[in-house]
């Protein structure tokens, strides 16, 4: 339980620590939100945690494959915000991502990768 805890609290400072930056700085924000820092916690949990190799390379791949379909939110998310504000706009920028990911997956089986 208290390992739980602290993987929390180092989890949750992290995207802390994204946002006060994001506020500092749009370039810097982003740019340290655009690594893979949830990623990387996770697979040092895993790791710590005692995980097969196996669990930890499964999760880089699919974190790979998973990543990909997510890119197009983060150009119409700005082109929308100033025109319909932001719960609107994040709410069709995840309805999308949804949309294409789904379409993504589907594409992907014929390659024989499977997402879904």
């Amino acid at each position: 339980m208290k390992f739980t805890i602290i993987k929390y609290l180092i989890t949750a400072a992290v995207v802390v620590l994204v946002s006060e930056f994001a506020k500092a700085s749009d370039k810097l924000g982003g740019l340290i939100a655009s690594l893979p820092l949830v990623t990387v916690l996770t697979l040092i949990w895993l790791y710590i945690e005692k995980q097969p190799v196996s669990k930890l390379a499964n999760h880089a791949y699919y974190t790979f494959w998973y990543v990909i379909p997510t890119l197009p939110m983060f150009l119409l998310f700005p082109y929308l915000l100033p025109k319909w504000g932001f719960w609107p706009t994040l709410l069709t920028c995840i309805a999308m991502t949804l949309v294409i990911f789904y379409v993504y997956a589907i594409v992907l089986k014929n390659f024989g990768i499977n997402l879904l």
